[in-house]
């Protein structure tokens, strides 16, 4: 017989509590696709784009907020 839905949901609750799909990706997932691709099973650099989030095109955030005749 199956386990209860509600008991299947504390399993899963109390994992993400703990961290453990973040570690089962970071650890294990994503190191098997980088070897499946014939690279390193460990990133050897990583690349931070600031310009992926953009504002507005003049003023930023002060222009968005601006109360008019100000």
């Amino acid at each position: 017989m199956a386990p209860a839905a509600e008991r299947i949901y504390e399993y899963f609750r109390s994992w993400r509590l703990l961290g453990a799909w973040e570690r089962i990706h970071a650890q294990t997932l994503s190191g098997d696709v980088r070897k499946a691709h014939g690279r390193n099973q460990e990133p050897s650099a990583g690349i931070i784009d600031s310009q992926t989030v953009k504002t507005t095109e003049k003023g930023g955030s002060a222009a968005m907020t601006a109360h008019p005749g100000s």
